[in-house]
């Protein structure tokens, strides 16, 4: 709604006009009394109840720290993002082109070096002139202007009401406060200390505020390389950013431009030639953006917005949320990570080349997250979706890697969608409690289908009664209803049967592979209670997880087997270092043994048969290298584990809208092609290898320390050699051929299934407990 005007003060009437005018001279016989005489002198005279106004004004100008930028750094220095509310880059006055303080100065306040504070005479001269001919000429001097930003600023930053230059809301005592800190300020500070204090406050476009800023912005030079004609033109966008701004109103700028370069002429700044050669010049911008926060990301936009929610979250920065970012977003922070340049580009690029979001449906997702055994550094974390709000395929702020809330506090988001079914990669964890009890890699064990009837129970000391009960018959089965034979621990683990990973259950506690997953740092990622919480307890989690967990939990668990059972919580910040030179401490190094050594030698020695003869064994990449494939009853979620003694990595790729059977990416576009099976060493695995390939020498791959032998276990005996066929007459019918042949435990007889590695085609049946009847067999 427009402000109404009063009749009598409306300037275009001469009663208007006069009025104002012995106004504005009341005023200026204020401001000479405040500036000359001292206000016990004024004391009985007719000036003394104005002197009392103008002296009960404040006289101290609070200026609190200018809001910079933050930037966020990778391990080698590189910048992955900067993060600000106002772009500003402040330089010292020496860093300033005299041509720029010039410009300035000639349009804004030529008179700065000779007046106090307030110019008198200059606000004398625009109030007669703005009376006699209705114009709006202003008079603030650069002090005020700068008094009036820090006002501007410190109330922005305190959430009070900002009153901008110009409104309709900016009283006369508005402006003299103004005037009076003006005074005040000229008192503490010297000419240059404001004359650069302004050059830094003072807004130029948008979020750009600062000349250095400014300049680099619509010109992509330094402060002190500006030329006549730039100059102008950054001194003309001060009186209307948005007005002036030669991006959207180019005409304006330029005619205002003009006119600046008219007064350093008028003001004998610039010369004649100068003069006319700046005004045929055209703008000639070279507008250079600094791109904001995670959306405007150089690199690992998802890791970006990691960091940034662990700052915003985490009392070391802050005591209130909004304190904490409002030093993210103000307190020019240098936020170093841990992050690894070349392991996010080869993660990224892998990605890509699997899952580009332009060729592969909107609700299949891929993601990688690598972390260092042994010190929890977050090396890698990529995934392949555009990191920006707008809606679009492929577009998406969540990110696959993380938890939905720091430590399951559901007031510490993460942004993370919270996890997926792990599958099969969750059996290493089964096979460590089977070490931990005292048994063996070599252990023999009857992997025969079986069918555990209605009320069978197992032991499970976490729970009621100690025990878990099944309400119906069920009956496991393996990949392609196969490989039901008598085979050891490691060679079950290898091929990820399933019927050996549930012999192994029948002789242990169900939480007790459960206890040692939460312990190595795998938990459910959609925990919300207030702190992490382990997946389900029951006999189909024991290979398939019961329950969601996040990438970089998974990596986590897995660097934990790396390092040989240390535990490390995941780390991605190095240090934190804000503009006035604080230093924050960051999540130290937290690493725990919460796993026996040979345990976790035991694992490696058995994830690295998986390599070799076991789903993974198109995946080698020449060094030593252990890993783990997984797939949920739905080919909905897909996995690869991926390790070697120096770097971990988990290897995502699913449906993330839907985790059930609504959700099985049979038949999906991925990377513009469709597969005809579905599984983890068929996609995430060579994604993985396609990743590792790229950045040979970036991680360590010494030899897996060899698990003592209490671990291993006597080997098992090989099995008997069939009979010899019995020799036949010549000219026997070829249909008798090998009709005896390809016996023993190990042997492939023609008639039956071949026996092949998991492939990780069998799923893991975590869904189990959720609809045990319905599950089709075909799908464990």
């Amino acid at each position: 709604m427009a402000a109404r005007k009063s009749p009598l003060f409306d300037t275009a009437t001469t009663l208007g006009k006069i009025v104002a005018f012995f106004g504005v001279s009341a005023l200026c016989g204020v401001l000479a009394a405040g500036l000359l005489v001292p206000a016990a002198a004024a004391t009985g005279t007719a000036a003394s109840g104005s002197l009392q106004f103008f002296d009960n004004l404040p006289s101290e100008l609070q200026a609190g720290a200018l809001a910079e930028p933050s930037k966020i750094y990778a391990n080698d220095g590189s910048l992955i993002a900067t993060v600000y509310e106002e772009n500003r880059q402040p330089v010292k006055l020496d860093q300033i082109s005299p041509t720029m303080i010039d410009a300035m100065l000639a349009i804004e306040d030529d008179r700065f070096y000779e007046h106090g504070g307030v110019d008198v005479q200059g606000l004398i001269g625009a109030l007669v002139s703005n009376v006699s001919s209705g114009t709006k000429r202003g008079a603030s001097t650069i002090t005020q202007q700068y008094v009036n930003n820090v006002i501007i600023d410190t109330n922005m930053r305190n959430d009070e009401e900002v009153v901008l230059s110009g409104s309709i809301n900016k009283t006369y005592g508005d402006k003299l406060r103004e005037m009076k800190l003006a005074i005040a300020v000229e008192k503490q500070l010297s000419k240059e200390e404001i004359l650069e204090g302004y050059f830094n406050i003072v807004p130029f476009s948008g979020t750009t505020f600062g000349v250095q800023a400014a300049a680099k912005f619509f010109f992509n030079v330094d402060a002190s390389a500006l030329n006549i004609p730039q100059a102008a033109l950054l001194a003309g966008v001060v009186n209307g950013p948005s007005v002036y701004s030669p991006v959207n109103n180019p005409d304006n700028a330029i005619a205002r431009r003009n006119i600046v370069i008219g007064a350093m002429l008028d003001k004998g700044r610039i010369t004649q030639e100068e003069h006319d050669a700046a005004i045929a010049t055209g703008l000639d911008l070279n507008v250079t953006p600094v791109p904001s926060n995670c959306t405007g990301a150089l690199q690992a936009p998802y890791f970006c917005d990691y960091v940034m929610n662990l700052i915003a979250h985490d009392e070391r920065f802050g005591a209130s949320e909004d304190e904490r970012l409002g030093l993210l977003y103000r307190g020019g922070l240098s936020i170093n990570t841990t992050l690894d340049p070349e392991i996010q580009a080869a993660a990224q690029t892998a990605i890509n080349e699997t899952a580009n979001p332009d060729t592969t449906d909107a609700e299949i997702g891929h993601s990688m997250v690598s972390m260092e055994p042994g010190t929890g550094k977050i090396l890698s974390m990529a995934q392949n979706t555009r990191y920006t709000p707008e809606a679009g395929q492929g577009n998406s702020v969540l990110n696959f890697n993380v938890d939905q809330y720091l430590n399951g506090d559901p007031n510490k988001p993460l942004g993370g969608i919270g996890g997926f079914q792990p599958g099969s990669t969750y059996k290493p964890f089964t096979v460590a409690a089977w070490l931990d009890a005292g048994k063996k890699l070599n252990d023999t064990l009857d992997g025969s289908k079986r069918t555990y009837p209605a009320g069978h129970s197992w032991n499970a000391s976490c729970l009621p009664g100690g025990r878990y009960g099944i309400p119906e018959a069920w009956t496991p089965i393996n990949y392609g209803d196969t490989n039901y034979k008598t085979t050891t621990v490691i060679d079950g683990l290898a091929n990820s049967y399933n019927t050996i990973t549930l012999a192994e259950i029948n002789q242990l506690d169900l939480c007790k592979f459960q206890e040692m997953a939460f312990a190595a740092g795998i938990h459910n990622g959609k925990s919300s209670g207030g702190e992490n919480v382990p997946l389900e307890v029951n006999p189909p989690s024991s290979f398939g997880g019961g329950g969601d967990a996040s990438p970089l939990a998974m990596a986590t668990g897995f660097a934990t087997f790396a390092a040989e059972g240390l535990k490390c919580e995941p780390r991605a910040l190095e240090s934190v270092t804000a503009v006035d030179g604080r230093t924050f401490e960051v999540p130290p190094q937290d690493c725990q043994q919460v796993m026996k050594k040979e345990v976790a030698q035991g694992v490696n020695a058995a994830t690295q048969q998986v390599m070799t003869k076991g789903s993974g064994q198109l995946l080698q990449i020449g060094v030593p290298v252990a890993g783990k494939t997984g797939t949920n009853d739905y080919r909905s979620q897909t996995w690869f584990m991926g390790y070697t003694t120096g770097m971990v990595t988990a290897s995502w790729l699913g449906n993330w809208v839907w985790g059930d059977e609504r959700g099985t990416m049979t038949g999906k576009q991925i990377g513009g092609r469709t597969y005809p099976e579905i599984d983890g060493s068929l996609i995430a695995g060579p994604s993985w290898k396609n990743f590792i390939q790229r950045i040979p020498g970036q991680y360590g791959a010494n030899a897996f320390t060899a698990p003592p032998a209490s671990i291993m276990g006597n080997v098992a005996p090989p099995p008997k050699a069939a009979p010899a066929p019995t020799p036949r007459a010549s000219g026997a019918a070829d249909t008798d051929k090998d009709k005896n042949g390809g016996g023993g435990e190990e042997g492939k007889p023609e008639e039956k299934p071949e026996e092949k590695p998991e492939g990780d085609n069998h799923a893991s049946g975590a869904s189990f407990l959720e609809n045990l009847l319905a599950t089709k067999p075909e799908t464990y």
